[in-house]
Formats: C-alpha cells, sequence, structure tokens
C-alpha cells in the first residue's frame, strides 16, 4: 500500500503579541509543521522587538525549528547557544517534552491568544512522580510487554528487540506487543504483564498514561 503525506498548515494568522518583554534576548524558536510556515515571521517580529532568534535543524523534518513528539532535536542543537525557547503551537505536550528534556526555560506562543506563556517545573510535577513510579515498576518487574507501532514515523522494532534481547539477559519476560494504533483496552488482554515499556509516540506515556492502568516508560527513559 502506497502512503502519500501531506502537510497540514494552520492558517491562523499572528496579531501583535502582547507580552514580547518576558522573553529573555536569545531565543530558539520552535513550532510544528502546522505553524511551520509563520515560524520566519514571528521570527521578524521577535527581532523587531531587540531578541536574537535562532533556528535548529533536524535530520528527520523537513522545516527548520520543527519538532515532533518523538524528535526534539531542532531544539537539543541549539541549546547551548540560547538562554530559552520559545514554542509556537497548541497545547502543552510539546512545551512539556522541550521543559523535560532540556535544561533551559521553555516558552510557549498560544496563536489563538497572541500571548506568551512560561512553563514552570511544577507542571511537570505529576508526570516525573509517574515516571519515577514505573522506573522502579520496570526494574522490579519479570514480565514487561514492549509497545510496538507500525506507523510510520513511529515504528522503533529494531530498538524493541534490541531492548527485548537486554531483558532476555537479565532474566527477564518481554513480550513484544505490535500494532497500527495503539488500542489501549486491548492491552487489558495480557493481565500478566507488571509493566509496559512504549515504543511509539511518547505522548502514550506522558499524556495517556492513566488510560493503560499499568506503569509504563517511554524507551528513551528505559534505565
Amino acid at each position: 500500500m502506497k502512503i502519500l503525506f501531506l502537510e497540514a498548515r494552520n492558517d491562523i494568522q499572528l496579531k501583535r503579541i502582547k507580552n514580547i518583554e518576558i522573553l529573555p534576548t536569545k531565543i530558539g524558536l520552535l513550532g510544528i509543521v502546522q505553524y511551520a510556515d509563520q515560524l520566519q515571521k514571528l521570527k521578524e517580529t521577535l527581532e523587531n522587538s531587540g531578541k536574537e532568534v535562532i533556528f535548529g535543524k533536524s535530520a528527520k523534518t523537513k522545516n527548520v525549528g520543527q519538532i515532533l513528539g518523538c524528535d526534539i532535536k531542532a531544539a537539543e542543537s541549539i541549546e547551548d547557544r540560547v538562554d530559552a525557547f520559545l514554542f509556537l503551537g497548541d497545547g502543552l505536550f510539546h512545551p512539556r517534552m522541550l521543559l523535560l528534556k532540556l535544561k533551559k526555560p521553555v516558552f510557549f506562543l498560544s496563536p489563538t491568544k497572541n500571548k506568551i506563556y512560561q512553563l514552570k517545573d511544577s507542571d511537570l510535577k505529576r508526570i516525573k512522580i509517574k515516571q519515577k513510579t514505573a522506573t522502579i515498576k520496570y526494574l522490579s518487574s519479570k514480565e514487561i510487554g514492549i509497545i510496538v507501532s507500525i506507523k510510520p514515523g513511529q515504528n522503533q522494532t529494531k530498538a524493541a528487540i534490541l531492548l527485548k534481547e537486554k531483558l532476555r539477559k537479565q532474566g527477564k519476560n518481554a513480550y513484544l506487543l505490535i500494532a497500527d494504533t495503539v488500542d489501549y483496552q486491548q492491552l487489558e488482554n495480557f493481565p500478566f504483564i507488571e509493566c509496559f515499556v512504549n515504543t511509539a509516540c511518547p505522548r502514550i506515556a506522558l499524556d495517556d498514561y492513566e488510560a493503560i492502568k499499568k506503569p509504563i516508560l517511554n524507551i528513551d527513559d528505559v534505565p
């Protein structure tokens, strides 16, 4: 079956941003593909306000400054050159991922409110507690399920197989649970599994962990 990728763009036009002054001087500018064509316009607006704007680039993405849920290389590549990051997009998933993985302040610009907000460490407190709990359970578990998606861009089958072999050497039993779209209800068909490792979209472990009903770690967070 042939797959055709079509970029979806948001046609919201940025107006006067209400509080640019809360940003530090050197900004790493990031966004999702829906707003990729507006990043350059935002760069000009920020520079006209006295900010220095820097773009990074990932080998996995088409556009400068573009990040994915599973790829923030565009941010990591410039982390030592900026004072903070500004994300253009809707929702908190991507900004939370940045704050979780990077050691710089993270701001996000709401394209509907034309206002900048800063994420606080307290925004991640619940996620960090869940991660710590899941890590402890992972280390003590004998039966571990490894979630694998075959969706393009999410498929990490090779990494899953390597993890399974690593767990086998540690005396644990690991099971590859392969699907196109991960159905959380189907995971309940494996009641013997004590802990899950997610190799698909990281949102499953960061935002949707309550639906899983068992401890779950993203593969990048496996000790």
